[in-house]
């Protein structure tokens, strides 16, 4: 029997990322590989996004908590696999975007149930 639970994302193509591990603390190489983005990506990221503020120690070393390592995964998405730009990544982060998806929820439910009561008196008659 093949043991492929060892396989990385990549290697597998399913695009899930590993479990990220009961630690206090992550290195960039740590988070670089939970993450699936190389370590210069993350420093970029951290000049662009002000949710993402890792702790810095001795030597300018960077530690990332629990919750960095999960805003890293939810830029990653955002940018890879949802397609936005890094200023629509920041707006969605920030709430303004999900303000605006949240207002075009609204009119789609609204137009939908519209319709359905349209169906409904239809079937009525």
């Amino acid at each position: 029997m093949l043991d492929t639970s060892s396989n990385s994302a990549e290697e597998a193509g399913t695009g899930e990322l590993p479990a990220i591990p009961g630690k206090r603390y992550f290195t960039i190489g740590e988070v670089s590989e939970l993450c699936g983005v190389k370590p210069h990506v993350l420093r970029y990221w951290e000049q662009e996004f002000p949710q993402l503020k890792p702790v810095k120690r001795r030597g300018n070393r960077r530690y990332y908590q629990r919750h960095d390592v999960l805003m890293v995964r939810q830029i990653r998405s955002l940018l890879y696999d949802q397609g936005f730009t890094i200023g629509g990544a920041r707006q969605q982060l920030s709430g303004e975007g999900a303000k605006h998806d949240l207002t075009q929820t609204h009119q789609v439910l609204r137009q939908m149930r519209q319709e359905l009561e349209e169906i409904l008196h239809v079937l009525r008659r």
